[in-house]
């Protein structure tokens, strides 16, 4: 018996099997959703993200976004091309750039802007984690400025992973570019010294709006 052939018998042997049997069914996947009220999720969210050094706004509208989005931005700011912002108002705010055609001049404005704006897909209670599914352009504008901030809209907190899947289940069929980010940007990769802003922003604000799209 060859050292190949002794380690695939010793690993039949600690799994119960015998050579040439056939594998047992795969058990299908379980995903459970817990039922939590919108609130509660918003709530949990906040708590979450708050830990990991981001930071939640409410907004009763999306106005009151764009206005708190004012509060925050000082100087230059590059926004996604999503269609919230420009319901919300914020690309038509003084200091805003938005509607970038191309990604050599978004990349140079984003990596020049200290605020990047972008919209929100979905919110994931459990993490504190937001997702954006399909936009390419709001990858840059969510990575490269050292603050980011995001709307996302209350109706759109899920409670976490499963239910995410559960909506889409294949994500990358649709979009190549589906971002979960949680939190600010962090390592502690050097003598375990923890750095924020290393591969992405220092700072993460989310906007949550009561107001739900039509």
């Amino acid at each position: 018996m060859t050292s190949r052939e002794q380690i695939l018998s010793d690993v039949r042997k600690a799994l119960g099997r015998t050579a040439g049997q056939a594998p047992a069914a795969q058990p299908k996947a379980r995903i459970v959703i817990p039922t939590i009220a919108v609130e509660e999720r918003v709530r949990l969210f906040q708590e979450r993200l708050e830990v990991l050094g981001g930071k939640v706004h409410r907004a009763a509208t999306y106005a009151d976004a764009a206005r708190v989005v004012g509060g925050l931005i000082e100087g230059t700011a590059v926004a996604s091309n999503a269609a919230v912002l420009r319901y919300a108002g914020v690309t038509a705010m003084a200091g805003v750039s938005s509607g970038y055609g191309d990604e050599p001049s978004l990349r140079a404005a984003c990596a020049s802007a200290p605020f990047g704006i972008t919209g929100a897909d979905y919110g994931l209670a459990e993490t504190g984690s937001i997702v954006t599914v399909g936009a390419n352009e709001a990858r840059l504008v969510s990575l490269l400025p050292p603050v980011h901030i995001a709307l996302l809209s209350k109706s759109r907190m899920l409670t976490g992973l499963d239910e995410f899947y559960t909506l889409h289940p294949r994500p990358a069929l649709a979009s190549a570019s589906t971002v979960f980010i949680t939190g600010p940007s962090r390592s502690a990769d050097i003598e375990m010294i923890l750095v924020r802003g290393v591969h992405g922003p220092r700072v993460i604000h989310v906007i949550v709006v009561d107001e739900e799209l039509i």
